[in-house]
């Protein structure tokens, strides 16, 4: 089998990831110039790459690599509109996280394993974005779960390491339904290509009820990581993690590749006329809903601050579940740039986290009064962000939800605009406070554990650089996805074109 450069781009934009990790695992602790070269480079390559094919596809060119693999069942590397929009995400929070994980990890131990497992945790995510086929993405969603569980793990605390077993339980049990509900499906239809509309149509009737117990399958293991209620045990827990797994876990690697597939379940295998007939998306949709309100009133009652942004992750991720089981192509466009919005807040939430833990050992709600004085940057990044989750105009969480609240009354689903309502208040009701606090309250003579300023710092109060870049860039992000939404290069545009194909309009 011949390859061309069109079909080997895919599997680069994976091994960019993938070979750098295996190399860093057999470098030195003290290999420090080295190990920063090496991420710093397979990032870069990656950047170029993902903009090869992003410019490619938008000429219309297609990026396919097929590997035989399974009986019927070829491993696919395909570079389409929707593969690309996670593909984008992942790389460019990646960029973000390790020049971010490079300064939050500079004097701790085991940072070559660490890395080394970092980009086999990106590499598996973009394996899941690019996946032609469910056999290749049930293989890199498990490679996931391998990757991520020793970051989880990392500190090797007794909480890190029951945290760890818990996530294992979790994602584990998630497997191993996604794998019964994929053996179906190839029983069934074999496992093509996705396709646009869905490849199941032609095996509604007599094979409904086979159908209907494969997608409750697909949503249960997918649910898992996209931590639908009641499988969202896990996150919470994991949040013991160093900042830099945080963000990875909630913005682009574990919650999103569960909410990518149900996505992809959804469109490009069973096809929204098959998913109308069957009826499985009134299921989908309460228990979306159900998780919205869920997380939202969890979230208001945890005094720890990551803790209150992992409950707040269970609710904003299910919006985008909601906005795909709305059967609508309005409702598409606002979940499936949520996809992307989501990521870009929820990632600068969690940096500034870690930059109040790490420069003044503020881990609680209570003790950010005043901090807007003290780390005024980082503040204004977290403030971005937390209004963005709100859907305060004009940062990018607005454009989400102006879109599903549409979408919902544009296929008669009005009592989805109250659920958006009340999520947006109650999102107001815990994210707010802290806004106050940082800004307006009064700061402690003395913060729980502040940390000298270090060599590098962009000035008085604030933290190190390497901290304070990847907040601050994420958080401009989220604010030009939202002004700059009607653009032609927007988040926003390159979701109407996924969607025009999807419904096709």
């Amino acid at each position: 089998m011949s390859y061309s450069w069109s079909s080997l781009l895919p599997l680069l934009i994976v091994l960019s990831s993938l070979i750098p990790g295996m190399i860093i695992f057999t470098l030195r602790e003290d290999q420090t110039t080295l190990r920063v070269a090496l991420n710093l480079s397979a990032v870069s390559a990656k950047v170029i790459l993902v903009g090869l094919m992003l410019f490619g596809v938008s000429q219309g060119q297609e990026f396919r690599f097929v590997m035989p693999f399974l009986p019927a069942g070829n491993l696919i590397l395909h570079g389409d509109a929707l593969s690309l929009q996670f593909v984008c995400l992942s790389t460019i929070l990646w960029l973000a996280t390790t020049i971010y994980a490079i300064g939050y990890l500079e004097s701790s131990p085991l940072r070559s394993r660490f890395f080394g497992y970092f980009s086999l945790c990106v590499g598996a995510t973009v394996g899941v974005a690019l996946a032609g086929n469910l056999v290749t993405f049930l293989l890199f969603y498990e490679l996931l779960t391998l990757a991520t569980f020793p970051l989880v793990v990392h500190r090797g605390t007794p909480e890190a390491l029951r945290a760890g077993r818990v996530y294992l339980a979790y994602t584990l049990s998630g497997g191993v339904l996604l794998l019964m509900g994929v053996s179906l499906l190839h029983t069934l239809a074999g496992s093509p290509d996705f396709t646009p509309g869905g490849y199941l149509q032609s095996f509604t009737g007599e094979q409904s009820p086979s159908l209907i117990l494969a997608f409750a399958l697909l949503i249960a293991g997918l649910g898992v990581k996209a931590a639908l209620i009641p499988l969202h045990g896990w996150l919470p827990q994991a949040m013991v993690a160093p900042a830099p797994v945080s963000a990875l876990l909630h913005a682009v690697a574990v919650v999103k590749a569960g909410a990518f597939g149900i996505i992809r379940v959804v469109y490009d295998v069973y096809g929204i006329e098959t998913v109308g007939a069957l009826g499985v998306h009134l299921p989908l949709m309460a228990l979306a809903a159900s998780t919205i309100l869920y997380g939202s009133v969890m979230a208001l009652r945890q005094q720890e601050i990551k803790k209150r942004l992992a409950y707040s992750t269970i609710s904003q991720v299910s919006y985008i579940t909601l906005g795909v089981a709305l059967m609508g192509p309005i409702a598409a466009v606002g979940a499936l740039v949520h996809l992307v919005h989501q990521g870009l807040m929820k990632v600068t939430l969690f940096y500034c986290a870690g930059n109040f833990a790490e420069t003044l050992g503020v881990h609680n709600v209570h003790e950010m009064d005043g901090i807007g004085r003290r780390m005024p940057l980082t503040m204004a990044a977290f403030t971005v962000g937390a209004l963005g989750m709100i859907g305060v105009p004009p940062i990018a969480g607005f454009i989400s939800k102006w879109y599903l609240g549409l979408g919902a009354l544009e296929v008669g689903a009005g009592w989805v605009v109250a659920v958006l309502t009340i999520s947006g208040l109650l999102n107001a009701a815990y994210f707010l406070p802290l806004v106050y606090r940082g800004w307006f309250s009064q700061p402690p003579s003395q913060w729980p554990d502040e940390k000298p300023l270090g060599k590098g710092n962009p000035g008085p109060g604030e933290t190190h650089w390497m901290l304070l870049m990847p907040a601050l860039f994420t958080a401009l992000l989220a604010l030009l996805a939202g002004l700059l939404a009607g653009s032609t290069f927007s988040p926003l545009a390159w979701t109407q074109l996924i969607i025009n194909r999807e419904f096709g309009l």
